[in-house]
């Protein structure tokens, strides 16, 4: 098989490393990648955006490509998979239409209300003053403020009190902090509990559920500071029991199948449903449309089956015919190591020394996401620089083989969260 994987961040780094362990896997072309994708054995980088659909998909015609892997929500909701649906491509992602569960949180409740699901009681405002109006109707409770658009995980904005609601309105709608993507926004409930991310292969019928993960999207540790695009994840999560696990395929990911097959939006790809843990069960926080970034890293680690043949069969409706997913049952950890400034501004550029001590840690494997290749070095390229992922035989000996070789690795102004995983101890222990 040949297989183009689209995207250049830590998920697709992890997608490529996986696929490349198929045997069935000849060639593996990475558009546009990034310096760790380039290193991994038979993979060759594009010069080509993520979302050129036009040459990307004369590119899969030329090399007659077995299979496309769209790995960003970017080219997913702008139509890619279906212009390589019509070509006769084989690819794995989510239609247009689908994808708009991600593109969309408005649209997301919308689906939710219909299919029954679990989530926040919310408000949908194209305008500021009347969706400042209905906060200052509430009760003073905690709301969360979420831009309608996609804007990089980073347009969620908790708010303790209706003064941080008012102005995380501002923020969104006026001051248009995240673009267009704010002009649309959710108020909802603030939902207390504990997070944790269920990912789900689909193929429109079938549903093949991946290990459970965890997530820190906070910036600093103790879950302090803005919200980022992640720092770190970890796998499996004592949080989500197998009970948890069914109650959640039940009542969250079946109804959302089966609602979207009836609403003319069937789904193939990943099902990715976030979810806040509450006293009264699960509810949904939102839905991605494809693997989580950096939970894709210490959730694939862990996978033994063949991918490849996995995300095959679901690009072409047979996910039903193959056997159960073989994990390996060691727990992993991601540690996300980031520029100095991220999530606000930073410089790019800075050269990365340690990556090969880093990677002579037993049992770990570092994820490039914001890196690329000036000259001979490595240099830094975004906010989310590495997801340094490390399995271990138990959570606590993960995070420590992880952070073993998070020191190994320099730049100027890197920085990480030094908390990553320790939730699953607090768990264990409740």
């Amino acid at each position: 098989m040949k297989i183009l994987v689209v995207g250049n961040g830590g998920r697709e780094h992890v997608l490529v490393y996986k696929l490349a362990q198929s045997p069935t896997v000849t060639r593996i072309y990475c558009a546009p990648g990034n310096a760790g994708t380039a290193d991994e054995p038979n993979t060759e980088n594009l010069d080509i955006r993520a979302t050129d659909t036009a040459r990307l998909l004369k590119f899969c015609k030329a090399e007659q490509i077995d299979l496309a892997v769209i790995g960003p929500e970017a080219p997913l909701v702008q139509g890619m998979v279906d212009a390589f649906q019509v070509a006769n491509v084989p690819v794995f992602g989510p239609t247009k239409a689908a994808s708009v569960l991600e593109a969309s949180k408005s649209h997301a409740k919308e689906i939710m209300r219909l299919a029954n699901v679990p989530t926040a009681d919310y408000a949908v405002f194209d305008d500021p003053v009347a969706a400042a109006a209905h906060v200052d109707e509430r009760s003073e409770r905690p709301l969360v403020v979420k831009a309608d658009g996609l804007a990089a995980g980073k347009g969620v904005i908790v708010c303790p009190n209706r003064q941080d609601a008012l102005a995380a309105i501002r923020h969104a709608m006026v001051d248009l902090a995240f673009g267009d993507a704010g002009k649309r926004i959710v108020i909802e409930e603030a939902l207390v509990g504990e997070e944790a991310s269920i990912l789900a292969i689909v193929d429109g019928n079938t549903i093949l559920p991946l290990e459970p993960a965890q997530d820190h999207k906070a910036a600093y540790d103790d879950d302090q500071g803005p919200n980022t695009g992640g720092m770190g994840a970890y796998s499996p999560t004592p949080l989500v029991t197998p009970t948890l696990l069914d109650d959640v395929i039940e009542k969250v990911l079946v109804p959302i199948v089966h609602t979207m097959r009836r609403e003319d939006e069937p789904f193939q790809g990943i099902l990715y449903a976030g979810l806040m843990i509450t006293s009264q069960g699960p509810k949904v926080l939102e839905f991605n449309v494809r693997f989580g970034d950096p939970e894709a890293q210490p959730v694939l680690m862990r996978l033994k089956s063949d991918l490849a043949q996995v995300l095959l069969a679901a690009a072409e409706g047979r996910l039903k015919k193959l056997p159960p997913l073989e994990w390996d049952p060691r727990p992993a950890v991601c540690v996300v190591m980031a520029s100095n400034g991220y999530p606000g501004e930073f410089k790019k550029g800075f050269p990365i020394r340690g990556l090969a001590e880093a990677g002579r840690v037993p049992d770990v494997k570092v994820f490039h996401a914001g890196t690329t290749r000036l000259g001979d070095q490595v240099v830094t390229d975004g906010g989310r620089v590495l997801g340094v992922t490390a399995v271990g035989d138990t959570i606590a000996d993960a995070k420590l083989r992880a952070y073993q070789a998070v020191k190994c690795i320099r730049w100027e102004g890197a920085w990480c969260r030094k908390d990553i995983s320790d939730k699953a101890r607090r768990t264990a222990s409740a």
